[in-house]
């Protein structure tokens, strides 16, 4: 057992409220008066001593305000979950129900539905459902999965599990997801005279990006020609010192595609994209929101002989674009590795049962309060 806020304890201290209210009180008393007894030595009088009237009350009320303290600080139990094993069936693989036994079984999908349920349909985030799992179920539960040849919705990572799994693959596979396809970038072109021999390669490019009869996606002009939105690669064909405008541009969040002969701001960079040789033809680096790209050669078929390539337009594209990550993976190359951090396990909260005893302990203390054999309240 353990408590969320323990310095809710401090109401504790309200318990000196009834023992005070007890101790003051005092019963009513009338004198009367005896005409001998005034002739009568007068005597010491005798040391009160302290009693407490109406204990049961008293104890009634001293539970009341411990237990409503208890639950301000809200108690919980740790370890309480069940521990039998647990099966989990990825949709799209063959399992026989009968062959589970008395393992619980619930089919790998958001909330973890029963096996005798319909199977789930549509894409699943299998490697984030397996992480929630493991972080749900008790540390020493045992845990199998069974899952068919192929999944679909596998991170680029390996899966590490802070406990062992049994890890069963079994015939069958689950469904491709359907993935809409991914629309022609539209790319803006800034470029001065000196840099106009490579446009021809942008805009066959661009071009090829369209279907048949339908014109490029682009937005061509000068060098003084205002900035494209912020969704839009630019390619900046010049030379010198990139501009104070196209350097806002990516700050806030703008991809630019600059010249070989143009002086890109000081940072580290890293390189992007090689020809079939190996030779590094751009580097890129991070700038505010954005990301700059720098071609290592000018844009011309005798420096860069891939620009006269069929996949030209194809490389091109994986250049300025994102790429969706693969998902889809062997279940055999795909078993989970151990050594990950052992997750907190959910507690239990005590507040509701602690809640109906207060309530209960409450209805108790205004009947014994207000019956009418008692005397009067304190």
């Amino acid at each position: 057992m353990g408590l969320l806020f323990p310095a809710a304890l401090a109401a504790l201290a309200a318990l000196l409220v009834p023992l005070i209210i007890h101790i003051a009180r005092k019963s009513e008393q009338q004198p009367t008066d005896f005409a001998a007894l005034r002739w009568l030595r007068a005597r010491p009088k005798p040391r009160s001593r302290l009693r407490f009237d109406e204990w049961p009350l008293l104890l009634l009320r001293l539970a009341l305000l411990a237990l409503a303290a208890l639950w301000l600080a809200q108690p919980v139990l740790l370890g309480t979950g069940d521990k039998d094993p647990y099966v989990a069936v990825i949709p799209g693989a063959r399992v026989d129900p009968a062959r589970i036994g008395d393992a619980r079984a619930h089919w790998l999908a958001p909330g973890f539905p029963n096996i005798d349920q319909a199977p789930p349909t549509g894409p699943l985030p299998i490697a984030s459902l397996v992480r929630q799992l493991d972080a749900e179920l008790q540390a020493n539960t045992p845990l199998t999965i069974v899952t068919p040849t192929i999944i679909e919705g596998a991170d680029a990572d390996r899966l590490r599990l802070s406990r062992r799994v049994t890890w069963q693959v079994q015939p069958g596979a689950m469904p491709a997801p359907r993935t809409a396809p991914i629309p022609a970038p539209r790319i803006a072109i800034r470029a001065d005279t000196a840099h106009a021999g490579g446009l021809l390669y942008l805009l066959a490019a661009a071009q090829s990006w369209q279907p048949p009869g339908k014109p490029a996606a682009l937005d061509s002009g000068p060098l003084t020609a205002p900035m494209p939105p912020i969704d839009q690669p630019l390619f900046w064909m010049s030379s010198g010192t990139l501009p104070d405008a196209v350097t806002r541009w990516v700050d806030g969040g703008g991809q630019a595609i600059l010249a070989a002969d143009m002086r890109m701001p000081p940072g580290e960079t890293v390189p992007i994209w090689r020809d079939d040789q190996g030779q590094v033809l751009a580097h890129a680096r991070p700038m505010g929101k954005g990301r700059l790209i720098r071609l290592t050669r000018p844009l011309v078929a005798s420096q860069i002989p891939l620009l006269l390539e069929a996949d030209f337009p194809t490389r091109l594209r994986a250049l300025i674009t994102a790429q969706p990550t693969p998902s889809r993976v062997a279940a055999a190359d795909y078993a989970p590795l151990t050594g990950g951090r052992a997750p907190d396990q959910p507690p239990r909260p005590l507040r509701p049962m602690l809640a109906v005893l207060v309530a209960l302990l409450l209805l108790a203390e205004r009947w014994l309060a207000t019956r009418r054999s008692r005397s009067i309240a304190p």
